[in-house]
């Protein structure tokens, strides 16, 4: 929910938040997202209906809320990532894309159940706005920057599809087993159109 510009929110007001959240967090593993309702947030929570109505109008802004704030953060992690023709550097970042897969119920859920909600044009368009600030910096050897553009795009597909799997499987494998297959397949597949 965008703030009034006159309110500053103070300690309480993040602490609330949080107990939204991670309350929300935990319906979601319960129950189908579409059946979560703001009595079920508060209760969970341990909060008042009101508190919950000073964060977020319904449930559809807090869901639009957190997928905002999902995609910001794997946003903000490809940005730090600087390819380099090594395995375990590369498998590190994608540790950190697969623990924060893990640790994200929503994420979980919209990977296995994919829905209407519009997260999946959320991360599309970020993705698209990655590959575009990627694509107009570097300038690849000896590729064009079109081919270049669209590996890009097939790893991102490939990474979401590898994660889409390994959530629908409840996680079986381990972090540094997709961590490893991610790198290997970025490794062989994208890095050469990058150096």
């Amino acid at each position: 929910m965008p703030l009034n510009k006159e309110f500053i929110p103070d300690e309480r007001y993040y602490i609330a938040d949080k107990a939204i959240c991670d309350a929300f967090f935990q319906l979601v593993k319960e129950k189908d997202i579409s059946k979560i309702t703001v009595a079920d947030v508060i209760k969970k929570a341990g909060i008042v209906r009101s508190t919950f109505y000073n964060h977020y109008e319904n449930i559809p802004d807090l869901i639009s809320s957190i997928e905002n704030q999902t995609v910001s953060d794997v946003f903000s992690m490809m940005q730090k990532f600087k390819p380099r023709n090594n395995q375990e550097f590369c498998k590190s970042f994608f540790m950190s894309i697969c623990e924060y897969t893990k640790s994200n119920p929503l994420l979980i859920s919209l990977l296995c159940n994919p829905d209407t909600s519009g997260f999946y044009e959320k991360t599309i368009s970020m993705f698209q706005q990655y590959v575009s600030k990627t694509t107009s910096s570097r300038t690849p050897s000896n590729h064009s920057k079109k081919e270049f553009s669209y590996m890009l795009a097939s790893t991102i597909g490939s990474t979401i599809g590898v994660l889409h799997k390994w959530a629908r499987n409840d996680f079986a494998e381990s972090s540094e087993y997709i961590a490893d297959i991610l790198a290997r397949t970025f490794i062989a597949g994208t890095l050469p159109f990058i150096s």
